[in-house]
């Protein structure tokens, strides 16, 4: 993957957690547990992140943000049922470039991701497969499920990203879009449902 291949970043977000995020930024798991919030993340994959550490720190994955190269992957798949309740925002691509970000060439809590130094170490990751629109149409087991990861590559940012790297936000309808205008969201929102599942 090339820098100038990314041209922002993504996180998924229940709506409701919107006016938290206007004031504290994106905190990672360990610091949104301090503060009412709602989550979007399985309990099974919190367990996992739970005992895996970044290479190269010592901090546990829980302890960092994490935020996508692309929203429209397995995961946003997976809350196809919650359209109207989420939103992707949209993160300037400058995140690539503070202290101590990590990225991930698949997603972080697999067992065969790899860690690596931003940015230095963006064409270590596999764009092609990342931004792909599909991860399906495999041949063999093995090569989709490597995909259905790749898709999943995370920018790993420790503890929070500010709310000043924030520039927009995707949703899937114009409901949704009055939704979190409602809830004093004031950056341009775009409607998008192809994102979406």
């Amino acid at each position: 993957m090339r820098r100038e291949e990314v041209k922002e970043l993504h996180y998924i977000v229940p709506l409701e957690n919107i006016p938290l995020i206007l004031e504290n930024g994106l905190l990672s798991h360990k610091l949104a547990e301090k503060h009412r919030h709602n989550s979007v993340a399985m309990k099974d994959v919190i367990n996992l992140r739970k005992e895996k550490r970044v290479k190269g720190t010592r901090k546990p994955l829980l302890d960092y943000v994490n935020l996508y190269f692309t929203a429209h992957n397995p995961m946003l798949s997976k809350l196809r049922s919650k359209n109207t309740e989420i939103c992707v925002l949209q993160i300037m691509s400058e995140i690539l470039e503070l202290p101590d970000v990590i990225l991930t060439d698949m997603n972080a809590a697999s067992n065969w991701a790899s860690f690596h130094n931003s940015p230095q170490d963006l064409e270590k990751l596999d764009g092609n497969a990342i931004f792909a629109h599909s991860w399906t149409g495999h041949q063999d087991n093995c090569a989709y499920w490597r995909h259905k990861s790749q898709k999943c590559a995370e920018v790993l940012v420790p503890d929070r990203v500010e709310s000043r790297y924030i520039f927009g936000a995707i949703v899937y309808n114009s409901s949704v879009k009055d939704k979190l205008t409602q809830l004093g969201f004031k950056m341009p929102i775009h409607i998008s449902p192809e994102i979406f599942f």
